[in-house]
């Protein structure tokens, strides 16, 4: 699907700012902490979920100060939709994960259907611990298929967009998080 620049640009034009791209920052920052205590000494392999956790992962990596190796996988349960529908696996996670511990990485966490699919599958390949962090959690009110180990922020139940998270395709390289009036 074709999007016109004008709609995307109306698309933001008419979003509800939700955190601005300092509070984004120092959600970063913090989650930043968490992993350091929390993984200091256990050289995790750090699995990056394309496409919506580039943003993310490429700014939190370089506020870890430990060893650690890196992959990515890329499984998608939206496409350009606006609501999740089937997974599909474009990248899974390898077989270098077996004896490791390991730290998924992941733009938002809605229901958990993904995370909970990730997990599942890294710890069939032999992961020791399966660790994840989400820059956001998006609070639904329903029961969730898996929650996240580190959290940036927590969002209304609303479609957002921005910081890796896309609408329609677009947007995801927005430093700040926004959410669709309506």
């Amino acid at each position: 699907m074709t999007v016109s620049m004008q709609h995307t640009r109306d698309i933001l034009q008419q979003a509800e700012l939700l955190y601005s791209a300092e509070q984004v920052q120092s959600a970063l920052h913090r989650v930043a902490q968490q992993i350091n205590a929390a993984l200091a000494d256990k050289h995790p392999l750090v699995l990056s979920v394309m496409g919506g956790a580039v943003v993310f992962s490429g700014q939190l990596l370089p506020l870890l100060n430990f060893p650690l190796d890196f992959d990515y996988v890329h499984v998608s349960r939206y496409g350009d939709a606006r609501q999740g529908g089937e997974m599909h696996w474009k990248v899974a996670p390898c077989e270098n994960v077996r004896g490791r511990v390991v730290l998924l990485l992941d733009d938002i966490l809605d229901e958990g259907h993904t995370l909970a699919a990730l997990r599942e599958r890294v710890l069939e390949l032999g992961a020791d611990k399966c660790y994840s962090a989400v820059f956001a959690d998006k609070q639904h009110g329903g029961k969730k298929a898996a929650h996240a180990d580190f959290v940036g922020v927590e969002l209304p139940n609303r479609f957002v967009f921005g910081y890796g998270m896309d609408i329609e395709g677009a947007w995801r390289n927005l430093p700040a998080i926004y959410a669709v009036k309506g």
